[in-house]
């Protein structure tokens, strides 16, 4: 019954910052140009950087979700070091998790997270721009590659503030939801079945607790919003306010698929910069709140262990919760549902190469694009292998010609 009222808890806390979040996540999504993300990032500077860094710092891009992204960045024309800036700080912020971290964590860890997350992505960017300076130049076909949205019919207001609606509350839903319920998970059995006394070596020594910290985040996956409700625990068992926000910071921006893709597309040295910069930076700043700032201004910890164990939930927060649990459970069952019935492989399901598909830009153009021919039961356009998969009666000259008129290729 505990687990259950510090779930519940927590959900309830964190239900209205994140429903917020989702709406002006669809808004950012809907009404800012993707182009904007690489028009001025191509430069090995300390400007594209900077840039990169501030773009990244407010948009709502969940671990997984930013990797696409910088990849298509970084084919358009971005450079390693606008790259890795972006990545460094896109994950670790975004509009849901900060309104969620003022929820759970107070004002203090809502400021100072995204200024530590800005921080850090230009000390990386930096870094990388550094060890690139006496590099061989960017080859023209790896930075040439570039999406074709001007060839798209121009969406109406209503049309944008439509797609804002499906993708704030149906497509970010479905694609931190899970991690956002697995952290809400471990953070409730953290803090029901973890003694307080687990933690009292480390709580004396901050330093070798961060460092502890670092070894368990990094190679973990924990997306942004996902991550507080977890720090919030370590704290209560005990744990010091710097050595949550190294958690915080880890966690999100660092594991073993940005690793890799960082290594396949810009080197093993990019990859290992980018991980190191990121722990420095989550430990340099988890220190000074230790050493220099109030321990007052993160004192949350009495209020809310009682109200994990007894908690009171207001009629908004609960309406909220239930809104927040709908939306979940119809993205989760939508997936399963979509799932099962391209797995059963019928005789009308047909899967087409398709080339030309740079970002999730693209992706979302060819599959409206699939979606509006007559005879289409469902289409599913996976960007990572370049394929979509179409089941109904449509027939292949259909979709190849739909294609192309959005601007692709079907690869025969």
């Amino acid at each position: 019954m505990q687990f259950v009222n510090s779930f519940l808890f927590m959900l309830s806390e964190m239900a209205p910052y994140i429903l917020l979040g989702f709406l002006l996540a669809g808004i950012l999504h809907a009404f800012v140009p993707q182009r904007l993300l690489s028009r001025h990032l191509s430069a090995n500077s300390f400007g594209a950087v900077w840039k990169a860094a501030l773009i990244g710092v407010p948009l709502p891009l969940c671990s997984c979700g930013v990797l696409p992204t910088a990849i298509a960045m970084k084919r358009s024309g971005a450079s390693n070091a606008a790259t890795v800036s972006f990545l460094v700080a896109t994950p670790q912020t975004g509009v849901d998790s900060i309104a969620a971290t003022w929820s759970l964590l107070g004002p203090a860890f809502a400021v100072i997270r995204p200024v530590a997350a800005l921080i850090t992505s230009l000390f990386a960017g930096s870094a990388v721009a550094v060890a690139d300076r006496h590099s061989q130049p960017q080859s023209a076909e790896s930075s040439t590659i570039t999406c074709v949205p001007e060839e798209l019919p121009k969406p109406s207001f209503w049309q944008r503030a439509a797609e804002a609606l499906r993708y704030g509350f149906i497509d970010l839903v479905a694609s931190i939801g899970a991690w956002l319920v697995a952290g809400l998970a471990i953070a409730a059995l953290i803090t029901v079945f973890v003694p307080a006394d687990v933690f009292a070596l480390l709580a004396d020594k901050p330093f070798l607790a961060m460092l502890a910290v670092i070894v368990v985040a990094i190679p973990m996956y924990v997306c942004a919003t996902g991550s507080i409700p977890i720090a919030m625990s370590l704290m209560l068992k005990g744990l010091s306010p710097g050595t949550a926000l190294v958690f915080l910071m880890a966690g999100p921006a660092a594991n073993f698929a940005s690793f890799s893709l960082i290594s396949r597309e810009m080197g093993r040295r990019t990859a290992i910069i980018y991980v190191v910069a990121i722990a420095l930076g989550a430990i340099a700043f988890g220190m000074l709140i230790d050493w220099l700032l109030p321990g007052s201004w993160f004192s949350f910890a009495a209020d809310v262990h009682a109200a994990c164990h007894s908690p009171h939930i207001s009629l908004f927060a609960a309406v909220c919760s239930g809104v927040l649990g709908s939306l979940l459970l119809y993205t989760f069952g939508k997936r399963i549902f979509h799932r099962n019935r391209i797995s059963k492989n019928t005789p009308m399901t047909t899967v087409y190469k398709i080339k030309g598909m740079n970002c999730t830009h693209c992706q979302a153009a060819v599959k409206k694009a699939i979606e509006s021919l007559p005879g289409v039961d469902a289409a599913d356009v996976n960007l990572t292998a370049s394929t979509a998969t179409v089941e109904g009666t449509v027939s292949p000259a259909d979709v190849e010609s739909a294609v192309k008129a959005a601007g692709y290729d079907v690869e025969h």
